[in-house]
Formats: C-alpha cells, sequence, structure tokens
C-alpha cells in the first residue's frame, strides 16, 4: 500500500462552493490534481493507494483505490467527489466516518490525528524540498508520503512532522506542484529507485 497525506491550508470544510471556481476555493484545483496524480494511470485506478486530504487541519477525506468508483482525471469531477464528502460531514461522529460513496470516507480529524491513524502502516516519508534526495534513497515498501499544498508546512505540522517522520525527501533540485511531486514518487517506487522499467 502507498499512502499519501496531502495538507490542504485554504481548503473548504463545507460543500458550500462552485465548481465554476476551483481555484478560489482555497485551490481546490491543485489539491484535485493531487488526488488524481496519486489514483489514476492510464484508463485505471492504483487500487494499491490510498490518499488522506486534510482539510484546514478540521477534517480528513480519504480516498481508497481499492474501492473507489467514478474518479475522472479533469478537475472539475473529481472536486464534486470532494464537495460530495464534505456535504456528508454531519454524518461523521466521533471515530466513525461518514462514506457518502464507495472509496470515500469523511473523517472528523486534522493532520495528527491523521498522522496517528496511518501510524505503523509503513515509514513516514516527508516530501521537503530540504530533504535527501529520493535518487540516493532505497525505496521503502508500504510508504506514508506526507506533503504541503501550495503553501509550506506550518511551524506546528514541521514540529509534528520532525517528530514523527522517519526521513525527509525532495523529489530533485527543482520545486515543483504537489501533484508533480506525487507522479516522481510513484515513478520511483514504480522503477524500484529508478532501477527497473
Amino acid at each position: 500500500m502507498r499512502q499519501f497525506v496531502c495538507l490542504g491550508h485554504e481548503l473548504p470544510t463545507d460543500a458550500d462552493f462552485s465548481l465554476d471556481d476551483l481555484p478560489g476555493a482555497g485551490r481546490l484545483d491543485a489539491l484535485c490534481r493531487s488526488i488524481t496524480a496519486a489514483l489514476l494511470v492510464s484508463h485505471d485506478i492504483r487500487e494499491d493507494v490510498r490518499v488522506h486530504v486534510v482539510c484546514r487541519d478540521e477534517l480528513a477525506i480519504t480516498f481508497d483505490g481499492s474501492e473507489l468508483r467514478r474518479l475522472n482525471p479533469d478537475e472539475r469531477s473529481t472536486a464534486a467527489l470532494v464537495r460530495t464528502a464534505l456535504d456528508a460531514r454531519e454524518e461523521a461522529i466521533g471515530a466513525m466516518p461518514a462514506e457518502p460513496s464507495p472509496g470515500i470516507s469523511l473523517y472528523r480529524r486534522g493532520i495528527e490525528a491523521t498522522l496517528d491513524a496511518v501510524a505503523g502502516e509503513g515509514p513516514l516519508l516527508t516530501l521537503h524540498e530540504d530533504g535527501d534526495p529520493l535518487a540516493e534513497t532505497e525505496p521503502p515498501a508500504d510508504p506514508v508520503f506526507v506533503l504541503s499544498d501550495h503553501r509550506d508546512f506550518t511551524e506546528r505540522e514541521g514540529e509534528l512532522l520532525a517528530e514523527r517522520a522517519d526521513r525527509r525527501l525532495r523529489i530533485g533540485p527543482t520545486r515543483v506542484h504537489a501533484d508533480q511531486a506525487i507522479t516522481v514518487a510513484h515513478n520511483w517506487l514504480d522503477t524500484d529507485g529508478y532501477t527497473a522499467y
């Protein structure tokens, strides 16, 4: 299993946003690209991937590739799935998630509780420009990557990750968008550290 924890600092926490203005909805357009980069391959879904989207440190939406249906490569339809999840937020009670559609769960938890939920499922790897080079690192089994949106990690997030992450990695010498970092991380794992094609 590969997992990605994507932090959305400005994302809406309710379903009251327009699908016609995804950048204006806390850069939901960028987040949707990250979701599809993590889960989609040509004409298929990666069944061994789970994506956790943390919205403003209040809610977490989990997309499970083994159960997910109707995920398309365009931002608008992915945003509609996010909106459906947020619309079900009242059904999430305590530790019990809302499950508005197959493969999508919404939890009332922020970054710390999300990290607690994935703890022990694989090494926790922070993707950050100040990390060790990916190409000089042995790909682990069942990694959990943590990355931020268009903003840097907050001070609190940085402290949490410094305490909990097994390693901080960078994907290359150039800063790229989160969805591009996810694609590079997948390629690194798919090719066993760029050794098998």
